[in-house]
């Protein structure tokens, strides 16, 4: 993986008009296809529907990883929030983190909050062939998803004050650990699967 030179974003990326590779020092896949796509983004981004979409248009194997951490536990991610506690689900996530990183030719959605853990950030720095995609969109939009999904799905949707400040915390690390930044906004599903695509040079 190459290593790129800190700029600041153009306002043409910004505004969703165009993926923006990632400028940070971190390693960027930019010679050779990556071998696994792992979306990051906040709550109600798409993450999971753009990486079925995604995993299906490669011919891949996709996983959602707060549904493989429900298979691992027999829990519901609600649950484990309410009865374990949060710093218990982040070990889960990152042992299910570290299971899903070893497959290859597989699209990885991860859970909102993953970025939030160093042994995850590492996990996602430190495997090669790993791409790591951040669907970005603005706070308003997001919230509104996800209400409109139902808080009993967000354990840690909260009134909006609460949310939109965990998303402020979170973005610096989207933006620090992403190959390619994605805006969704003015994009569909599909349109956002099939940018990927191209921008990461993948194979079909």
């Amino acid at each position: 993986m190459a290593t790129a030179t800190p700029e600041a974003p153009s306002a043409k990326s910004e505004a969703g008009l165009a993926p923006m590779r990632n400028t940070s020092s971190r390693s960027s896949t930019t010679t050779r296809a990556p071998r696994r796509v792992v979306l990051t983004g906040f709550m109600g981004c798409g993450k999971t529907t753009v990486g079925r979409l995604l995993a299906a248009r490669l011919g891949w194997t996709f996983s959602d990883l707060d549904s493989v951490i429900e298979e691992r536990t027999g829990k519901t991610v609600p649950h484990l929030f309410a009865e374990r506690g949060e710093a218990a689900f982040r070990r889960e996530e990152t042992a299910a983190l570290a299971a899903a990183l070893r497959l290859e030719q597989t699209v990885i959605a991860l859970g909102g909050g993953a970025p939030e853990t160093l042994g995850n950030r590492l996990l996602l720095e430190q495997t090669p062939g790993t791409a790591v995609v951040f669907l970005a969109a603005d706070f308003a939009d997001l919230y509104a998803r996800c209400v409109a999904q139902g808080a009993e799905l967000r354990p840690l949707l909260a009134e909006e004050s609460a949310t939109r400040l965990r998303f402020e915390t979170r973005l610096p690390m989207y933006r620090r650990l992403a190959d390619l930044t994605l805006r969704t906004s003015g994009r569909t599903a599909e349109q956002t699967a099939e940018t990927i695509v191209a921008t990461l040079r993948l194979p079909f």
